[in-house]
């Protein structure tokens, strides 16, 4: 447990720079619709706002990754080269807002994946404006045996913060959510995603 929250925080104050956040002046946007992304677009999700990749170069580590988008599938693989004394990640970023503005999800119960893990881990976030330490709600995805495609729902209400007082996800502030490749040492990863969506 304590490695899956040194990951959490490692992510989180890593990239802490680079998500931008809507100031608490800002007011919330109309309910979003239940499809983020369906991949049926090359370089922007199905909101229409284009993905974002980012992995722990930025924070000394020497992480490669590749993605691609092929017959309706969103594809990211590579090798986490961790930076010293932090565990390594690699990041696929799906806004909800294009300026980071907060937008409306509490209609919803939680996301849903659909996903194939070939190897690694897999951290899904749901990334509230209301969150200022970067310690966002979050849940492990578990591998399923098999080849096919699964389906995975996480509800709301079962995503954790790592390290903070553990607080309840306001799913009316979300502007993005993530889904991460970590490890805490040298290691490879390749998932595939079909489709994200809220449920």
């Amino acid at each position: 447990m304590n490695s899956l929250k040194n990951i959490a925080h490692s992510l989180r104050s890593s990239i802490a720079g680079l998500i931008i956040l809507a100031s608490s002046g800002v007011a919330f946007a109309d309910s979003v619709e239940p499809l983020v992304d369906d991949f049926n677009d090359a370089q922007n999700n199905s909101l229409g706002l284009p993905r974002q990749f980012m992995n722990d170069t930025m924070a000394g580590g020497q992480t490669s990754t590749e993605q691609t988008v092929k017959d309706g599938v969103f594809t990211a693989k590579g090798e986490i080269v961790p930076p010293r004394g932090q565990p390594g990640w690699a990041s696929s970023i799906l806004l909800l807002d294009p300026a980071g503005a907060p937008v409306d999800a509490s209609a919803y119960e939680g996301i849903r994946l659909r996903l194939r893990i070939n190897k690694g881990m897999i951290s899904v976030s749901a990334n509230s404006t209301e969150i200022t330490n970067f310690d966002y709600h979050a849940a492990i995805v578990t591998r399923k045996p098999g080849d096919d495609f699964q389906e995975v729902k996480i509800p709301f209400d079962s995503m954790k913060r790592a390290w903070s007082e553990q607080t309840p996800l306001n799913a009316a502030t979300l502007n993005s959510i993530s889904i991460v490749a970590v490890a805490m040492q040298k290691d490879t990863f390749e998932f595939e995603l079909d489709e994200v969506s809220f449920y």
